[in-house]
């Protein structure tokens, strides 16, 4: 969907989830949608993806990769240590989708750490994996990026600072590793968004949108939307814009505010 010079894609995992998975396509086509995003797409075969985006004439803008075992409790192995040979299994099947969906990146999941936990050691395992995946990613012509997530949705998740996801995107040093700044995150974590994508803009790809604090659509609470899409536009970002949010009802009836927002 592009309104005005936004362009948004929709998050398949949060909206159109009336609907069976491979449904959610179609619906999303319907609904002005031109790009998506998936969460972690690896129980559909890539083939089964792929068809569904070329019906509809969608564009697959990324997925998260290497889960662990969510039902567990598990939100990602990026910076376990003792899990580094199933990560890099992750990442090949994460190339192995990306080829087939035509996916420019993709975001490995860093997980919890456990309570006493040596985070100095999973800082290490996480950059050291985070390097191996940007350069297999690299040979693919793909981006990795790394994402921040609050403690109060995904209590003891490694990552959940700026200021330490662009030390350990430094650390790595890999050009194909970048940012994707969710606001909703961002906000319920650190607040302060302006300074912060005035701050990090330039290692910025990818953004995601919903309201604060009850992760519904992004046309009330406590963040104003019209003044980031100026501060977007200021420091020139003209990238896409995920809507990661949980509809209030209906995904079609909550849409309006794309329009509204660039109204106002």
């Amino acid at each position: 969907m592009i309104v005005g010079m936004r362009k948004f894609a929709a998050n398949l995992g949060f909206l159109f989830t009336e609907r069976p998975f491979l449904e959610r396509f179609g619906a999303a086509a319907r609904a002005g949608f031109a790009a998506v995003e998936l969460l972690v797409p690896f129980d559909t075969p890539a083939e089964a993806i792929a068809r569904e985006l070329e019906r509809h004439r969608l564009v697959n803008l990324g997925f998260n990769i290497g889960p662990g075992d969510w039902a567990a409790g598990e939100r990602g192995i990026a910076s376990l240590p003792g899990r580094e040979e199933e990560f890099r299994r992750s990442v090949a099947q994460a190339l192995a989708y990306a080829e087939t969906l035509r996916t420019p990146q993709f975001h490995p999941l860093a997980g919890i750490v456990p309570p006493g936990g040596d985070r100095a050691r999973h800082r290490a395992t996480y950059v050291e994996n985070l390097r191996f995946a940007a350069r297999e990613a690299a040979r693919h012509g793909r981006t990795v990026v790394i994402e921040t997530l609050n403690a109060r949705d995904m209590p003891g998740y490694f990552l959940t600072t700026w200021a330490d996801a662009d030390a350990i995107r430094e650390a790595v040093g890999e050009p194909n590793l970048k940012l994707q700044m969710d606001l909703y995150h961002t906000q319920v974590a650190e607040g302060d968004l302006t300074t912060k994508l005035r701050r990090y803009a330039g290692a910025i790809v990818h953004v995601q949108v919903a309201g604060v604090p009850d992760r519904h659509e992004p046309d009330e609470g406590e963040v104003d939307y019209r003044h980031i899409f100026r501060v977007l536009d200021e420091v020139g970002y003209s990238g896409w814009i995920g809507c990661e949010y949980r509809p209030r009802g209906r995904t079609e009836d909550g849409l309006g505010w794309r329009e509204r927002r660039e109204e106002s």
